[in-house]
């Protein structure tokens, strides 16, 4: 895939006056790669501290198909919708074996959907994500923009697993394989959620917000050029730390803060075993 990246790189940085037919010929190439998941705007990478590593080219490969773009109508019926021509639905086929049940989701094209994915509706997939075999994306639920999701997930309803297209170098967001994201959830600004780890109701993750592990005693914070890593296995849920002083102490406020109080074992497993049923 070297030759696509570097003729994306290279359109991408050029911006033309007018895109020629070669041009949208090579960005469905690279749309084709993110559809099949060989091109991914992250990584597994052993050596990285996250655990994983941007590949800024794709996503200027997507923000490359909203500039060659133009408003279109893709009207369902008679419901209207407009959106840009070079990021229709998604095609899918019985044979890719993805359910979705009936009811308003959508599928953006340009975004990997493993077989074996269950969309219950209305959810939504946007481009340049990466959805691995056999995970559930329930009702309500959104899979942002470049957003890596791992096998066997569940990301329950109304959770939010956020997008991220800029700055290009920017990590996305990383939910490794067999995470449970409970309902209500929202994970944001490039946080690595590591294997197996479980999220419960109302959890909210950022960059700006540590976590405490009352488990092993420490601490996980985002770094300035690192994300906030959740450990494998790790049960969070969320939390409040209290105002140490000043005018937040005296009126007895406390700010929001995901507490780990656990780390999974037999109970937990069992607890979550109901959902396979459901597959």
């Amino acid at each position: 895939m070297p030759m696509l990246q570097t003729d994306i790189e290279k359109l991408f940085d050029e911006k033309p006056d007018s895109y020629t037919e070669g041009h949208f010929r090579l960005f469905e190439a690279f749309k084709a790669a993110l559809n099949r998941g060989e091109a991914r705007a992250a990584e597994p990478d052993a050596s990285a501290q996250s655990g994983w590593r941007v590949n800024a080219w794709v996503k200027k490969g997507v923000l490359l198909g909203f500039r060659m773009g133009k408003l279109v109508e893709m009207s369902a019926g008679p419901l209207p919708f407009f959106d840009k021509s070079t990021y229709p639905l998604k095609r899918l086929e019985v044979a890719d074996a993805v359910r979705i049940v009936p009811g308003g989701s959508s599928i953006r094209d340009g975004c990997y959907v493993g077989r074996g994915v269950t969309c219950m509706p209305p959810m939504y997939i946007n481009v340049g994500s990466y959805v691995g075999e056999g995970t559930m994306i329930d009702s309500h639920a959104l899979v942002g923009s470049c957003a890596q999701v791992g096998k066997h997930c569940h990301i329950s309803a109304a959770a939010q697993i956020g997008g991220v297209l800029e700055p290009v170098g920017a990590l996305p967001v990383i939910v490794e394989d067999e995470v449970l994201v409970g309902g209500n959830c929202g994970v944001y600004e490039g946080t690595v959620v590591k294997r197996r780890a479980v999220l419960g109701t109302g959890t909210i993750l950022n960059r700006s917000t540590p976590v405490y592990d009352l488990v092993r005693g420490q601490v996980y914070a985002a770094g300035a050029d690192d994300p906030l890593v959740i450990p494998e296995e790790a049960v969070v849920v969320a939390g409040a730390r209290a105002i140490p002083r000043g005018p937040g102490k005296d009126w007895g406020i406390s700010l929001y803060t995901p507490v780990i109080v656990k780390y999974r074992d037999a109970k937990t497993d069992a607890k979550l075993q109901l959902e396979e049923l459901l597959r």
